[in-house]
């Protein structure tokens, strides 16, 4: 079985392997391609036949990554309308993410 952790960042947690890609929140401070990064906020490490878990962190625990590319996911379409009184409003948004490559578990 292959070493997993569960990690957390923007608030969401991940499950995480060797050379997995992840769409994540974007990064503040992390703008060029194969910048690492490293997730400290570590919650479970398995290595299939040994668990850690954290509570609610593990110490001393980081997953290092690098990063692939920052991108805008799709538009998205939000429309507000009232019948019979001419208001139309629309507007769009695409999100910003971050692509992150995990090279290196606890």
């Amino acid at each position: 079985m292959a070493k997993i952790a569960i990690i957390e960042t923007g608030g969401k947690q991940y499950l995480v392997s060797q050379d997995s890609v992840l769409k994540i929140e974007i990064l503040h401070g992390v703008e060029k391609p194969g910048q690492k990064i490293t997730f400290d906020k570590v919650l479970l490490v398995d290595d299939g036949s040994k668990t850690n878990v954290g509570a609610p962190y593990i110490t001393g625990a980081s997953v290092s990554a690098e990063l692939v590319e920052n991108d805008r996911g799709p538009k998205i379409i939000a429309m507000r309308y009232r019948p019979k009184s001419r208001y139309t409003v629309r507007r769009g948004h695409r999100q910003h993410f971050a692509k992150v490559r995990i090279t290196a578990l606890p």
